[in-house]
């Protein structure tokens, strides 16, 4: 009986740690604050290499945000910050 209350003891000490030093190390950033270049960095490259801004026009790049914001489970203001990203890179 005497052990089982250490161990439940010690393992709730260690989540405080845990917790605590999680919530310490990892800074969340609001979507709101990201910029479409961050974005693109964190949700397009996830799954594949990007190409270029260029290798698009503007009017494919609207068509292929549409189709990506679907397969990425993005927001409509991370894809827009994204495709303002990328248009004003391609100019």
């Amino acid at each position: 009986m005497y052990m089982k209350k250490i161990i439940i003891t010690s393992l709730m000490i260690g989540l405080i740690i845990a917790s605590s030093v999680l919530q310490q190390g990892c800074t969340v950033t609001k979507i709101t604050e990201r910029g479409g270049a961050q974005l693109w960095s964190e949700n397009c490259t996830r799954c594949h290499s990007t190409p270029p801004p260029n290798v698009y026009s503007d009017e494919q790049w609207d068509v292929i945000s549409t189709h990506m914001r679907v397969r990425a489970a993005m927001t409509n203001d991370e894809t827009e910050k994204i495709i303002e990203f990328i248009k004003s890179a391609n100019k």
